[in-house]
Formats: structure tokens, sequence, C-alpha cells
């Protein structure tokens, strides 16, 4: 049971995102003319694979937990040349190799990946709103929780939020879009009361609150949507306006994605949030269970959001990664030459000393976690 739910959506839902990465190299790599190798979904021994008319090797193995595309000439599976085969190709062979092509070829086809990444999450996020449109909660107060910083400010149940720092609001979502990211920082509202309009000033409070990735510190004011049914609506969208979301809704998770990096760097946020292959397992697996339940739409969520972080990870500018690559091809642009290879090979072990860094801290995080709630649910 255990397996059947977790093991099998996390493998589903990394697959899907896995796929879609290196489809975008792969594609991108065969329009610049680049010949590939393999291509593979995961690592380790073989379960599968057949070889196209191209000359492709596509496989699946054994370990779920990425995947790469493997391009002609090159010594591994993260693209380092391998410069005594290239030196032995002939120079037809050589010409087809992914270090033999001109920077801004090889720069599309690795920045590809990653922006394979953000189309996959756009073209969900359009579907679900052109599908199942979305529930909208005026930006009504329903509950002032006492002793928050909401009834501090002078909140009132049936207040109805018109803008906050000026900002229009149309909905109570944006009320808690705005106010979890601007934790110890004064907001302006302006509010309908009655008959009247009034400013209120309120300062949301750090909070941390529980999710399915762990703790997650967010600011509150203590202010809770109404639930009148006149307060409710249900909004449909047509194909361009389903587009339009899509990408706003991508954008709002690099943001958000982008404001906890730069809370990580300020110290203002904490680095145990962060979630490794455990945590992950753990929220496929409770999407997999509330779409059993609602129908698929946590799941092709979980999905998107998990594609946009891919996606902005791998274009960190670390060594081993695509955001790694494009920095050493911006170099290689302005000076005119690439770096030697002594230097590539020391940022590439420098590259998966941090990556793998990464990995066992994150999994730590998840560990720590689990037994975290398994002592709490003991005592």
């Amino acid at each position: 049971m255990t397996f059947a739910t977790y093991i099998i959506p996390f493998v589903i839902i990394l697959s899907v995102v896995v796929f879609v990465h290196e489809f975008g190299h792969f594609i991108v790599g065969r329009w610049c003319g680049v010949k590939v190798d393999a291509f593979s979904i995961g690592f380790g021994p073989e379960l599968w694979s057949r070889v196209d008319r191209y000359g492709t090797r596509w496989r699946i193995a054994a370990i779920p937990l990425g995947g790469y595309v493997k391009f002609h000439g090159d010594a591994n599976a993260a693209s380092a040349p391998d410069p005594d085969s290239l030196n032995a190709m002939p120079d037809a062979e050589r010409a087809v190799t992914f270090a033999a092509q001109p920077v801004w070829k090889r720069s599309a086809i690795v920045f590809a990946g990653p922006f394979a990444n953000f189309i996959l999450a756009i073209a969900l996020f359009a579907g679900m709103f052109g599908y199942y449109g979305r529930t909208v909660l005026a930006p009504r107060i329903g509950t002032v929780i006492e002793g928050g910083a909401g009834a501090a400010a002078g909140f009132k149940p049936g207040d109805l939020v018109l803008s906050i720092d000026g900002a229009p609001i149309d909905a109570f979502s944006k009320i808690q879009e705005i106010v979890s990211a601007s934790a110890d920082t004064k907001l302006t509202f302006v509010i309908r009361r009655g008959d009247k309009d009034l400013t209120l000033e309120a300062t949301p409070a750090w909070r941390e609150v529980e999710s399915a990735a762990g703790k997650v510190r967010i600011g509150m004011l203590g202010l809770k949507s109404s639930a009148d049914a006149k307060d409710v609506r249900e909004e449909h969208f047509g194909p361009a306006e389903s587009v339009a979301m899509g990408f706003s809704e991508t954008w709002q998770v690099v943001h958000r994605s982008g404001a906890y990096i730069a809370g990580l760097v300020s110290g203002r946020e904490s680095a145990d949030q962060l979630s490794g292959p455990i945590g992950i397992a753990q929220i496929s697996g409770q999407a997999a269970q509330a779409a059993a339940k609602v129908g698929f739409a946590p799941f092709f969520n979980l999905i998107a959001i998990l594609s946009v972080s891919v996606g902005l990870l791998n274009l960190m500018p670390v060594p081993l990664l695509d955001g790694g690559h494009l920095l050493f091809f911006t170099i290689e642009a302005v000076r005119g030459r690439a770096l030697n290879e002594r230097a590539q090979e020391l940022a590439f072990r420098l590259g998966l000393a941090m990556v793998g860094g990464l990995m066992i801290f994150s999994t730590y995080n998840d560990i720590a976690r689990l037994l975290q709630r398994l002592v709490g649910g003991a005592s």
C-alpha cells in the first residue's frame, strides 16, 4: 500500500518532468544537426531499450531519479567533452558532435531543457484553467482571529478589501498572496465597511505552518475568507484566457521560488525547508490521493510546480547543471575561446560536489521531518 500510494505517483510525476526536460535538449539538438547517442529516463542498470533509425538508444533505467541525453562526442551524460575521442574522429563525424557546434547552437540546446519545463507548466496550468475554470472567493473577511495582526490592525468580519498598497484586490487569494510574501512589512489596506471606505495598516507576522514539504515560513494576519455563498463565484476561461492564466500562474511559481532563494541568501529563510526525493515522494502520494477524490487537477498541478522547479534549478549557474554550461558558453563568447580542459574539469568536479551535497542535505531534511512526525505521533 505504501509503495502504491507514494512510490508509483512519485515515479510517474518525476518521469514526466524529466522526460520533457530531456526532450527539450534532444529535439533542439536534432534541429541543430547534432547526433544523439542516448536518451535515458533514470540511471543505472537498463530495464528497457530500443535504437531508432537515427542511432539513438532510448532507454529506461532502474533508478528513476533523473535522466539524460548523451550527445555524440560527449565523455559522459553531463555533456563534458571527450577531447581524445573528438580528435580521433573524421571531420564528417566530428561535425555532428555537440562540441563542434557554434556557441549559439550549444546555448540553444542547453537552454531548451529548462525552457521545455516552463512550457509544460504553462500548458498544464492553461489546460486546468480551460477545463476546470476556477473558484474565486470575494476579498471579504469572514473571521478575524483574536490576537492576530489583523485583529490588532482593526479588521472586522464583513470588511471588504478594496486594495493593498494601492494594488486593486478582486479575490481573497490576492490578499493571501501579498500577505504571505510580506512578513514584517507594513501594508496599507483600503477596506469597505458598510457604506464607508476606511484605511487600515497591518504588518503580517512570520508564522511556521506545516505543509506536505515540511515547515514553511509565511506572513499571516489571522484573517479568514467569508464562507457566504454570495461571496463565491465560478470563473471559466476561453483558450486565449487560459493560456494567459497559464503564463501568469507559472510566473507566480517562479516569483515565489525566487523570493525563497533571495530569503536564503539574506538569512530570512531557513534551508531546512528544502525537500529531496523522500519529500517529493510524500507530496506525490498526497496529490495522487487527492486526485482519486476530486479529479486529476491536484496531480497535474504538482507536475506543473515541479516542472518549474526543475527548470529553475537547472538554470542555476552551477557547473554540471544547464546554467553552468550557459555560464561557460558566455565566457567563451566573451573571450573568443573556451576555458582550458583543466579548468572545465575542475569546475565539473566542483559542480558534482555541490549537486551531491544538495541532494544529501535535502534528503537529510526529509528524514529529519519524518522522524519528527513519527516522534510527534508516538507522543
